[in-house]
């Protein structure tokens, strides 16, 4: 039997780490637990995905990935002005404070506090990573075949 290659009808684990262009680490799992996926379940972007293709437990890889292939571009409608006065009054904002809002499902939205002033706060709800080059790193562990027996 041929050592299976990760993609469709595959489960991978792996060690991951996400850097930014000036080096500093987003994310790694090797110095800790390994991370175990679906491939095509959704859990990494497709940009991520497409550059495990083909490869088979042992191998390493290393790319940069451009925002279009990762996290997307900031998308200006994901910013919202709101009046400092509907926040609680003893919460203390500051840029860069990540504040947890209620969406229309109910579940859990994360704002980032973009701009501050006396009357006004800028919530930015993009995703943190979106407009960024990250240069993603992997050592595959395993590759095992899903739904075989189907």
């Amino acid at each position: 039997m041929s050592e299976l290659e990760v993609g469709k009808d595959t489960g991978v684990v792996l060690h991951f780490s996400l850097k930014l262009d000036d080096g500093s680490v987003v994310d790694s799992t090797f110095e800790g637990d390994a991370a175990a996926f679906e491939f095509g379940d959704g859990n990494l972007p497709a940009g991520f995905e497409e550059l495990l293709v083909g490869m088979k437990a042992g191998e390493k890889g290393q790319w940069d990935v451009p925002p279009e292939k990762a996290f997307g571009m900031p998308n200006p409608n994901n910013q919202q002005r709101m009046k400092r006065s509907e926040f609680p009054a003893d919460m203390e904002l500051a840029e860069g404070l990540v504040v947890s809002f209620a969406d229309a499902n109910k579940s859990e939205l994360p704002g980032v506090v973009a701009e501050l002033s006396d009357d006004e706060v800028l919530i930015d709800f993009n995703h943190p990573l979106a407009g960024k080059t990250l240069r993603f790193e992997v050592q595959i562990l395993s590759v095992t075949a899903l739904g075989e027996d189907k």
